[in-house]
């Protein structure tokens, strides 16, 4: 049987990469340096499945991942896992207790630990890296004067000390991970309970006119179907031309999702499903400071 083979945003040490272990039982994992080039790799054929960051608790939607799905692949969500983020503060070994100047992470990563930086390390300059696992790397070669935001395994994966974890400014810190394909194919995932299933579907409007969003909601309302997530995105054709993305909890059937794209399409609206899938959580335990 051929092995499937798995990207995701690496390099090691990434909380993307932590999910792929946590969720899938073996395959060939491949580490992209970006979430464009790991879609890509989804898209050429590279490689079978594509794990990418989909949205954080804290700071909201992974837009790139959301409108590179939209408008550059054509690659459907089959499986999303629910992963609690512990943003800790790493070291090299050589670091003493000197003056640290420089904080390395991802944007996001960065974003999450601001109330800790601005009361730690109002003076540090901050440097954005492609992921947290980059941000280690980097550490790991600048030495003593400068530290990483990160996860335990980046710190193993590179020699780096936790100075001090769980430096997030809020403990309900989650990031949903979309698992995406461009062919269906069989996962093989560890035991793991189904949280729940979903359905993901894109909406897109004739024109905005008042009301318009209001119609939209009322076709799944009145069918009783719950909408655990609703948001909206640019187009990309001009100002005021938005899509919807709207996750809905349950699985796709034959009956009430017809007739919900039937009557949006009455309306003069377009939906589209991007994917119908399992939803996994998973934990992660917190190490020892240093």
């Amino acid at each position: 049987m051929t092995t499937q083979k798995i990207g995701y945003l690496g390099p090691k040490g990434t909380f993307t990469k932590m999910a792929v272990d946590s969720l899938f039982e073996g395959g060939d994992f491949i580490s992209y340096e970006t979430i464009p080039a790991c879609l890509d790799a989804v898209e050429n054929g590279e490689i079978d499945t594509g794990v990418v960051p989909l949205e954080n608790a804290i700071e909201g939607s992974v837009h790139l991942t959301i409108d590179y799905l939209i408008h550059q692949v054509n690659q459907a969500i089959i499986a999303e896992l629910t992963v609690p983020i512990k943003q800790h503060l790493l070291t090299h070994p050589d670091y003493h207790g000197e003056a640290i100047t420089e904080i390395h992470s991802h944007s996001h990563a960065i974003a999450q630990c601001h109330q800790y930086l601005h009361k730690h390390y109002p003076n540090a300059e901050l440097f954005y890296t492609s992921s947290t696992g980059r941000a280690a790397e980097v550490v790991k070669e600048k030495g003593s004067h400068a530290a990483a935001i990160g996860n335990h395994l980046a710190a193993e994966m590179n020699g780096l000390d936790i100075r001090e974890s769980n430096i997030h400014d809020y403990d309900n810190n989650h990031t949903r991970f979309a698992v995406v394909q461009k062919e269906p194919k069989t996962l093989k995932v560890k035991d793991h309970p189904v949280e729940k299933q979903k359905t993901t579907v894109m909406v897109t409007l004739p024109q905005d006119y008042v009301g318009a969003l209001h119609q939209v909601l009322a076709a799944f309302a009145w069918r009783k179907m719950n909408l655990s997530k609703i948001e909206s995105r640019p187009m990309k054709t001009g100002l005021g031309n938005y899509f919807f993305l709207v996750d809905v909890d349950q699985p796709y059937d034959q009956i009430l999702f017809p007739g919900v794209k039937q009557e949006l399409e009455a309306l003069g609206c377009k939906l589209k499903v991007l994917g119908t899938y399992p939803s996994y959580e998973v934990d992660i335990p917190t190490p020892v400071t240093k």
